[in-house]
């Protein structure tokens, strides 16, 4: 198909592009998901399994670090008192296909962000077009900045926080497969997509529905929720929410910086005209 500039295509013709990335999408997490599939005891007993393990490096960590300023020892796991279970039938195979198929989502993300580029570059200047691979670079590079910091931050403090925590020692801790797996895919996901937070002001910022003026205004807001998510998605105390909170801040100046810049070559090219 001959590639139409954005204003020559019609309503169906924007919604056939958009089956067809979302057909490209699909079809690249099935075949990375068929290669996560070969390496599926190595995903589960290293990678998901890996912050059950007292050992984890982050734990490790945080405890050398804690022993050299000599702050808490509570930073020092020496025991995840738990147990994972399975207690349905088909419970391990309908386990192993959605982790494949999440690892696929996460492996085939640079792929797909280079179809959204394409789907979206008739809509951009010619000079713009020519950024496809520092866009895709950029995004990709953010949400794996994401994945790890979920996997390396916020996991292990959650796994340490829920292992720990009792109403009673009567109660004993036997979690459910898929309530720990949903955990460890929900904070891995949300943390690589929450990194995007740059792109996503960079492209609101160019239809004109962001300023650097609002996000000044709104910063003390925006601190607020910002550890609301942190207190949310980590143990109840200040170090954790600290920790988890300080790169989002980042990103958010950094977002603020990226509006000022692209408001600034707007400016600039509405004098040119």
């Amino acid at each position: 198909m001959a590639k139409k500039n954005m204003g020559e295509m019609s309503f169906l013709d924007h919604l056939e592009e958009l089956r067809w990335l979302l057909v490209r999408s699909s079809a690249a997490i099935l075949i990375c998901a068929t290669v996560a599939f070969f390496f599926s005891d190595f995903i589960f007993n290293e990678i998901i399994f890996g912050p059950k393990d007292p050992n984890f490096v982050t734990y490790r960590f945080f405890c050398d670090l804690s022993n050299e300023l000599q702050i808490s020892e509570s930073f020092c796991v020496t025991e995840l008192p738990f147990n994972i279970q399975n207690t349905e039938v088909e419970g391990q195979v309908s386990l192993l296909i959605w982790t494949c198929i999440t690892a696929g989502f996460i492996i085939a993300f640079p792929y797909m962000l280079w179809l959204l580029w394409k789907f979206i570059s008739p809509a951009l200047y010619e000079k713009e077009r020519k950024y496809a691979k520092a866009f895709v670079s950029i995004a990709s590079l953010l949400f794996f900045l994401g994945v790890l910091f979920g996997y390396f931050i916020i996991i292990p403090m959650s796994v340490n926080f829920f292992a720990t925590f009792t109403v009673s020692p009567d109660i004993k801790n036997d979690i459910n497969i898929q309530s720990y797996i949903s955990m460890i895919k929900t904070s891995v996901i949300a943390s690589g997509l929450i990194f995007e937070m740059p792109i996503i002001i960079y492209f609101l910022s160019k239809v004109g529905l962001v300023t650097p003026d609002f996000l000044r205004k709104y910063r003390k807001y925006a601190i607020v929720l910002i550890l609301i998510v942190a207190a949310i998605v980590t143990p109840p105390d200040v170090v954790s929410q600290v920790i988890v909170s300080i790169p989002l801040l980042v990103l958010y100046e950094i977002s603020i910086f990226i509006s000022a810049a692209v408001l600034k070559n707007k400016e600039k090219e509405k004098l040119n005209a």
